[in-house]
């Protein structure tokens, strides 16, 4: 199944617990929480650029190849490096604090992701 378009958030759950369990302050969180975040991918195969749009205009761009080591960013911008794998229809990254699966489910991006037991779920609509 292929990622590639542009999805825009419609819905989010466990967004506040999820942010604060990763020390996000108050301030930030009330920033994003009103903000619909646009992901825009490009998949070829194994190999992914995927670019995220937050408050402000600042974007993330996180260039992957499947089972290959890569440098990521975080949402708050910092820098590390991780192998995006594949489960199923699912791919998985393990970034510093939390781990993230993301699928399309019936059109749109399911991103799940989990930090000390903690669950966040985002879901998005396709735009393009």
């Amino acid at each position: 199944m292929s990622f590639t378009g542009k999805y825009e958030v419609e819905s989010e759950n466990n967004y506040e617990e999820f942010l604060k369990n990763l020390g996000l302050s108050s301030e930030t969180i009330e920033k994003y929480r009103n903000f619909k975040t646009t992901t825009e991918v490009v998949q070829d195969g194994d190999n992914f650029t995927w670019i995220n749009t937050y408050p402000g205009g600042r974007t993330a761009t996180n260039k992957f190849t499947i089972g290959k080591e890569s440098e990521m960013e975080t949402m708050g911008g910092k820098k590390f490096k991780a192998t995006v794998q594949r489960e199923g229809n699912k791919i998985v990254a393990t970034f510093p604090n939390y781990q993230q699966s993301s699928e399309i489910v019936g059109g749109k991006l399911v991103e799940i992701a989990t930090s000390g037991g903690v669950s966040y779920e985002r879901v998005s609509k396709k735009l393009s």
